[in-house]
């Protein structure tokens, strides 16, 4: 009886709730892998290589057809003081799919040389097709009679202010009204505006200590609902020369529902030469525990060309 229940809500969810995909790659803690850029287009060409990640996302485990998502990330300097990337993606959900890219740019200015002090801007022109496949519908809606798809284009604003080891980004996304014609307005709000900032302070206790403690806040609204959500996290990284480890926590909560988590993902890495490697396991505290402990956060990451810049802006 449960599991049937369970069906039929993840069936209405699709057809009517495509908007829970946003036309956009959910944005999870793949951005704490050490690959911010699959947050905001300002840190594209911040390093001193080509950054390369590829990250799986496997929600809900143990309930048929729940989200999956693959993404490919990559950004690179450009000249000595502006960066570019592109981000790949591949989503669904039930019977609804997307695939996306996102391209970026970004250029960095220097403030104070010697305080290192930055300021950067961001744009991303974002392009996604989605699509509901009715072909394996169990229950049929009569609304529905055909798989309908759309294609949408998009941008994304954002600017980032960096002094020593403090950083701090705003940003906006999908800043255009989607186009609603092959599906039905009454349920789908064509705003996917959403707003995020991005905080934090990397603490070592003196220059020769290899351990650095990060805590950082990330914070999301959403204009169609207003609902917003909150990430409090922190990361300790235990560094041997270049290579480093690390290990933290991240807490996710609606911010009217504070106290009642949405999941808490331990979170475990390493850097390895050039190679990245990075795991997170979400365990859900919501009403899904029932079905599902959580979600599998996978991200596999290469570093290329090392080439130093003359400007500190990039580092």
């Amino acid at each position: 009886m449960y599991n049937k229940l369970l069906t039929l809500v993840l069936l209405l969810l699709s057809v009517f709730g495509a908007k829970a995909q946003e036309l956009t790659l959910p944005q999870l803690s793949q951005y704490l892998a050490d690959n911010p850029f699959v947050m905001s287009p300002t840190y594209a060409g911040i390093g001193d290589h080509v950054k390369i990640r590829i990250n799986g996302l496997t929600q809900w485990v143990g309930i048929k057809d729940a989200p999956d998502t693959q993404s490919l990330a990559a950004d690179m300097r450009l000249g000595e003081k502006s960066g570019v990337g592109i981000l790949l993606y591949n989503d669904s959900n039930g019977e609804t799919k997307q695939r996306g890219a996102r391209l970026s740019f970004a250029h960095h200015l220097t403030i104070d040389r010697y305080d290192d002090e930055f300021l950067s801007f961001g744009l991303s022109y974002n392009f996604n097709q989605f699509r509901i496949d009715i072909e394996n519908f169990s229950i049929i809606d009569p609304s529905v009679t055909d798989d309908r798809a759309t294609t949408n284009h998009n941008f994304d604003v954002g600017l980032l202010y960096r002094k020593d080891k403090f950083y701090i980004s705003a940003n906006a996304s999908n800043i255009i009204d989607k186009d609603l014609s092959k599906f039905n307005p009454i349920f789908e709000p064509n705003r996917l505006r959403n707003y995020y900032a991005y905080t934090g302070y990397r603490y070592k206790r003196s220059k020769n200590s290899n351990l650095e403690i990060e805590p950082s806040v990330f914070f999301q609204l959403f204009e169609s609902d207003g609902r917003s959500v909150t990430d409090l996290n922190v990361k300790f990284r235990w560094y041997d020369f270049e290579d480093y480890y690390y290990a933290g926590v991240t807490y996710r909560f609606l911010n009217d529902q504070i106290g009642d988590p949405l999941y808490i993902a331990p979170i475990v890495g390493l850097k390895k030469s050039n190679f990245y490697f990075g795991y997170s396991y979400q365990v859900i505290l919501n009403e899904i525990l029932g079905y599902s402990t959580g979600t599998h956060v996978v991200t596999l990451g290469l570093d290329l060309f090392q080439g130093v810049s003359n400007c500190r802006c990039t580092y």
